[in-house]
């Protein structure tokens, strides 16, 4: 759909003015309301994804400043266990495939809570951690993962370097699709990665949030959605090259970019990379036909979920929620489901327990609350884990529950 705009694509510049997928109006996905919040005025944002029809970039706009959004953050990686072990068999293959050793330097950019890092820790390699939310930063520094607290770009990376400190590896896991300034972000992996040294970014795939009809992913601290069609134009700009790709299953469906210099001929194309790069083109993502009918994809999902909730209520079942993820709130938000229709939602961070869902109100509690409540229906929010959260909630089967799972088609399990 063509829509006038005043609005310009992140890394081209040039004026966007097709949309992807409306989503209408939505808070921030990870501001968790306290008790008193309710009663306050409570801020609502457009969401609405456009792309780029130079770049072929999507991308939503930017209300808030990443300061706003990711000085104090409440997602912790370590609550969970399946993304530990992701972590853990990550850093088992960069040590084999670019020995990485006790001479050598790693830096993680988003570094979150030192998951990923302390692996390295372990092995006598030394690190460092980029994490710009002063309350994660702190509790990374806590376990033994040096880390500073602030925001990844040219500056931080130009002053780095100035002190030597030059990477043989940096990772990226999940955060490109977090920043605003694009360019800004990837050129400082260029000033800080030593000559041959790799870069790894992991990334959601777009062709995964388009097949498996993905749009919760979508939320205004996500700034970008890429295919690797815009991937490796973004790289490009910016004096790097993709020379591998791999496909993973976490978070949907998302593509391990490995990058390096452009002149870096130590590393060649992989075949997987042109792969990826046929699969992307036969779905038509090198062309804007390839991202025109998303939206009514998102209406189906909408429509088809809302029948399955009301007609369990209509049946008298009680319905609760497990987890309170940021795609769970773009989902509720964008579907209207509040408490008449999850009764509360439970997750394992601490941090989060006694608050509200942003704009929905549902109240987050400790897991413990299912096993005194015993709804006959579960809805999982964070469908990417659904089968750790399933296992978790192994005793459920006692009293005859069962599990909604909302993405990719709303289903019973």
């Amino acid at each position: 759909m063509t829509q006038s705009s005043p609005l310009h694509c992140r890394h081209c510049q040039k004026p966007l003015e097709h949309v992807f997928a409306d989503l209408g109006v939505s808070p921030l996905c990870e501001s968790f309301l306290t008790h008193d919040q309710l009663f306050k005025q409570e801020m609502f944002y457009p969401l609405c994804a456009y792309v780029c029809d130079a770049c072929l970039l999507v991308q939503v706009q930017d209300f808030e400043s990443p300061e706003a959004i990711f000085r104090e953050y409440a997602y912790f990686s370590s609550f969970s266990s399946s993304w530990l072990a992701h972590a853990r068999s990550y850093v088992h293959k960069m040590i084999e495939r670019f020995d990485i050793n006790q001479n050598s330097f790693v830096v993680e950019v988003a570094s979150n809570d030192g998951y990923l890092l302390t692996n390295f820790v372990e092995k006598n390699i030394p690190v460092l951690g980029i994490e710009p939310a002063r309350n994660i930063a702190k509790t990374a520094n806590e376990k033994g993962v040096p880390t500073l607290s602030e925001f990844f770009g040219v500056s931080l990376a130009t002053q780095l370097a100035s002190e030597g400190k030059h990477a043989d590896l940096i990772t990226a896991n999940n955060v490109l699709a977090h920043v605003p300034d694009i360019n800004d972000f990837v050129g400082g992996f260029k000033i800080l990665l030593k000559p041959n040294g790799v870069a790894t970014f992991e990334i959601p795939h777009l062709l995964q949030l388009i097949q498996q009809r993905q749009f919760d992913t979508i939320y205004h601290e996500h700034f970008s959605y890429l295919s690797l069609i815009a991937a490796e134009r973004i790289f490009k700009s910016q004096g790097l090259k993709v020379f591998d790709v791999e496909e993973l299953s976490s978070h949907g469906g998302s593509l391990r970019y490995y990058v390096t210099h452009e002149d870096n001929n130590a590393q060649t194309e992989s075949e997987r990379l042109q792969v990826v790069r046929d699969k992307e083109c036969q779905a038509k993502l090198n062309t804007l036909a390839g991202y025109s009918n998303f939206q009514t994809t998102v209406n189906n999902v909408k429509h088809e979920l809302l029948a399955l909730l009301i007609t369990l209520k209509q049946q008298n079942k009680s319905i609760v929620g497990y987890g309170a993820p940021g795609k769970g709130n773009t989902l509720l938000n964008y579907c209207g489901i509040r408490e008449d229709l999850i009764t509360y939602t439970v997750d394992r961070n601490p941090y989060k327990h006694g608050r509200y869902l942003p704009g929905t109100h549902i109240p987050i509690y400790h897991p413990d609350k299912i096993a005194e409540t015993k709804p006959d229906y579960i809805v999982i929010l964070p469908w990417n884990l659904k089968k750790e959260i399933m296992e978790q909630l192994e005793f459920v089967r006692e009293w005859g529950a069962q599990f909604v799972v909302p993405i990719p088609e709303p289903r019973v399990l």
